[in-house]
């Protein structure tokens, strides 16, 4: 069996050689030189409006007196790196699209450093964001889950935080939300799309839950998501994402 394997990554290497998709050096998908480069947002905006600098990237006093009429169940959002900048675009479409699983590693080194960087409370469990099983099955995997897998093992050494992989679950197929160009469609898009697992019944009650993705564009999917979670008892919702990606608003 060995053997047999030690062929076939010959082959794939061969066929499908492995190099830095920063600056092409052999044998990795992302160097340590070129991980190094990528930027640390030091600040976070406040993850409904964008508009205002806010402390651990949680709700501004703006968006928290509107939160009758457009409501945001986040707490907090954390960003790690600016969408457009050190290839970190070309980064996740590879990841989620081209299929290269292998970059969870990095790109969850990434999130890692973000995290501890915010100070965001030490959650009880990880949720990654769920795939409808249609979108799973034509992967693969579940970028998120992969993040998340990382992440409970790297933020606190020696200590691995609870992933919880199926407390949510996708009970609608939707269109990817990068496909949907309106920021009013793409909230509706993902509008009732989620719902608790009922073997967890009880689990997050009075729990605080940090929630990954790779990519935020409206941070909709991140807000259904919260939604779910808060009315099944967890007590705080914060989420963190590889990056942003602008869209213009709707007025």
């Amino acid at each position: 069996m060995l053997v047999y394997q030690k062929i076939k990554n010959f082959i794939l290497d061969v066929l499908f050689p492995i190099s830095c998709l920063s600056c092409n050096q052999n044998g990795f998908w992302l160097c340590d030189e070129c991980l190094q480069k990528i930027a640390i947002l030091d600040f976070q905006l406040c993850p409904s409006c964008e508009r205002f600098i806010t402390d651990q990237g949680k709700i501004c006093p703006d968006c928290k007196k509107n939160s009758r009429k457009d409501p945001f169940h986040l707490n907090a959002l954390i960003v790690a790196a600016k969408y457009d900048e050190n290839n970190i675009a070309k980064l996740i479409h590879n990841f989620k699209y081209n299929f290269i699983s292998d970059l969870s590693a990095p790109l969850g080194e990434v999130l890692v450093k973000s995290i501890l960087k915010s100070e965001i409370p030490l959650p009880d469990f990880i949720v990654p964001i769920p795939l409808h099983p249609r979108r799973l099955r034509w992967r693969g995997f579940n970028q998120s889950e992969l993040l998340s897998n990382f992440i409970s093992q790297k933020l606190i050494p020696g200590f691995e935080i609870p992933v919880i992989n199926n407390l949510l679950i996708r009970k609608r197929y939707t269109s990817p939300q990068m496909k949907i160009k309106g920021y009013s469609d793409r909230k509706i898009n993902v509008q009732n799309s989620f719902a608790p697992n009922q073997e967890f019944l009880g689990t997050t009650k009075g729990k605080k839950i940090l929630l990954i993705d790779d990519v935020a564009t409206t941070a909709s999917t991140l807000s259904e998501c919260a939604k779910v979670l808060k009315a099944s008892g967890a007590s705080k919702v914060f989420a963190a994402v590889i990056a942003r990606q602008e869209i213009k608003r709707k007025s």
